[in-house]
């Protein structure tokens, strides 16, 4: 299917018919598939004048191309003309193509019942004449009269037709408001539609994924202090669980030594009270004591010598 087609510009059809004529087109042309393409494209982008592009650059490419072939053959073939003398023809053609546009305009006007804007593109017309007469004065008399006979041709810019710098009023509106002409114009000005709409596409396109990138990247930074957070949370509490365990582990070891002092203090009381009993006894009470200590020893004596006794009546008898 010819994507050109369907948006209305395709060369083969705008052509047809002219000097330029390409011949059928060697995609398909349907007038129903474009109906229903028009339709379908209110609701969905089916990106067709991408292509369309694509195919109306590489036409464009190739009649600029054949324009620069044209202006170097007329350079090879024609005179040279010094700057000056240059200057004055390219103006000359300018002019020309001026009065040949204005004709032209004038003409569609007319057809089209604007009457009155037709008569003033005319009235147009007739002044650009006569600054095109003073120009071709001025260009005859800068050159000789057998090179002034010489014809002097130049590439149109727009469909690379050859235009005669002597050329009638007539030639020139014939040319410009020919088909081949007015088809170039309709296919380069689709052509700078299309690359507007394209590029604007194009500009949406990378400004939302710029959007979807600073979203996405938001969404990654809320993740990442989220998680911060949670870190840091958990390092607070494992910090305050560490804390707690010390200061469990400082209470058992306290609880402990406070015992132990306990303990120590209650046998220092227990010998310091035992020291004291012993320096507030009595003499009389101490040499009691001495005298039940020195008696037990003496029995525990008698009782040793009585045992010895026994043993050797034991042995002499045995």
């Amino acid at each position: 299917m010819c994507k050109s087609f369907l948006l209305g510009c395709c060369p083969h059809d705008i052509l047809a018919s002219t000097r330029m004529d390409l011949g059928d087109c060697p995609k398909i042309h349907d007038l129903a598939l474009r109906a229903d393409y028009e339709q379908a494209s209110r609701s969905k982008d089916y990106y067709y004048d991408i292509d369309a592009m694509e195919h109306l650059q590489a036409f464009i490419n190739d009649c600029d191309r054949r324009t620069e072939l044209a202006k170097r053959r007329l350079a090879e073939t024609q005179e040279e003309l010094s700057a000056e003398v240059a200057a004055k023809a390219n103006k000359v053609h300018e002019l020309a193509e001026q009065i040949g546009k204005k004709l032209a305009k004038a003409e569609q006007l007319g057809a089209e019942g604007n009457v009155e804007e037709s008569l003033k593109a005319m009235e147009e017309v007739e002044d650009i004449r006569k600054k095109k007469s003073q120009a071709e004065q001025e260009y005859r008399n800068s050159m000789p009269a057998s090179s002034y006979q010489q014809q002097k041709l130049r590439v149109c810019e727009v469909c690379s037709a050859y235009l005669g710098i002597h050329d009638n009023d007539r030639r020139l509106a014939d040319h410009f408001g020919g088909k081949l002409h007015l088809g170039f114009i309709k296919i380069r000005e689709k052509l700078e539609d299309l690359k507007k709409s394209v590029n604007e596409r194009r500009e949406k396109q990378r400004l939302e994924r710029e959007k979807e990138r600073s979203e996405r990247g938001e969404d990654v930074r809320r993740v990442r202090e989220r998680s911060s957070e949670r870190d840091s949370r958990d390092r607070t509490r494992t910090r305050r669980s560490k804390s707690r365990s010390r200061s469990r582990s400082r209470g058992r070891r306290s609880r402990r030594s406070g015992r132990r002092s306990r303990s120590r203090d209650r046998q220092r009381r227990d010998s310091r009270e035992r020291r004291r009993d012993r320096s507030s006894r009595s003499p009389k009470s101490a040499e009691k004591d001495r005298r039940k200590s020195s008696s037990v020893g003496a029995s525990d004596g008698d009782n040793g010598s009585r045992d010895e006794g026994g043993k050797e009546k034991y042995n002499k008898e045995s």
